[in-house]
Order: structure tokens, then sequence, then C-alpha cells
């Protein structure tokens, strides 16, 4: 141990244990503490911003933590639900926003025909009922009497054969064949 002062106004020398004990360990606690108020700080208004709530503001250090773990938990619980639609909803509403953008747009030009109007509206119907169709089959598989054909063109005589089967009509005069 190095020799210490005594009264009679001499240099004296302070172990390393002292002088982290008397300068050092309160100046770390004092760069501690601050670093975790500034931390405090910066989460106080980050969950204020994202809350859209400034009571957090006012809160005490205590408060505001329990308040952000809360804030932190019911995220996770967001988080956790399904949050985006499904690609083919995503689809459907795209779909039907442009729809009604081209409804708007054809009101608004002057020279476009009614009956070219009609048709355009009509076809863009047509095609939505047939893809939401379309999703349900996927959705739901149903066994059918005959496996669809990737040949199958989507037109109306098309599904009138798979309605047909799928209630059939009195039974015609049958015809006789040799094979």
């Amino acid at each position: 141990m190095a020799p210490q002062s005594n009264s009679n106004n001499s240099t004296a020398f302070v172990s390393k244990t002292q002088h982290y004990l008397k300068v050092k360990k309160p100046l770390l606690e004092r760069q501690r503490r601050a670093r975790m108020n500034k931390c405090l700080d910066t989460l106080k208004t980050l969950v204020a911003e994202f809350q859209g709530d400034d009571a957090i503001l006012r809160m005490d250090k205590a408060e505001m933590l329990e308040a952000a773990l809360v804030f932190m938990r019911k995220q996770v619980v967001k988080q956790q639900a399904p949050v985006s639609p499904l690609p083919m909803d995503s689809f459907k509403n795209g779909y039907m926003n442009a729809v009604s953008e081209i409804s708007r747009v054809m009101a608004c030009t002057p020279a476009m025909s009614v009956d070219v109007g009609k048709t355009v509206m009509t076809h863009l119907g047509v095609e939505f009922q047939r893809m939401l169709q379309a999703d349900q089959v996927v959705q739901t598989p149903v066994q059918s009497a005959r496996p669809l054909s990737p040949a199958s063109s989507g037109y109306h005589s098309d599904s009138e054969d798979s309605q047909s089967q799928a209630s059939p009509k009195p039974a015609q005069e049958t015809m006789w064949r040799p094979w």
C-alpha cells in the first residue's frame, strides 16, 4: 500500500482501490444512470408516438416501463393475428377497385356509348363471378362426374355441358349401337 497523506502537507499516494472507490465508481455509476435515463426517454417518446397518446410522457419511470410492456404485448398479439388478406382476396379487392374506376371514367366521358359501357361492365362482372366460382372450387374441392379438361375454354357451352350432367334431362330414345 502506498503511503498516505498525513497532517504535515507531504505528497500523498492513494491506492488504485481507494481511487476507484472515491472517483471512478461514482463517475461510472452516473454514466450508467445517464445512459438508462436516455434510453427510457427514447422508449417513452417511441411508445407515445406509436400509441398516439401523450399520457405516457407524464408518467414516472416505473409506470412508463409498465405501459411500454403492455403496449408491446398488444403489438405481439396483433402480429400473431393474420393481418394481411389472402392473395386472392387482395386481388379481388384490386379488381373491384379497377372496375369501379373504369365505371367512373366511362360515366365521365361524354363520347362514351351507353351500349359500349354496358358491354364492358357486363364482361367485367361475368369475369368477376367466374373468378369467385373458381376460387370457391379451389377452397372446397368437389368431386365432379367427369374430370375437368385443361382444354376447357370457359365458354357458356362448356358450363351448359357440365350442368346437364349434374341434372340429367329426361331420357330420350336410346340408339342401339353394335359396339
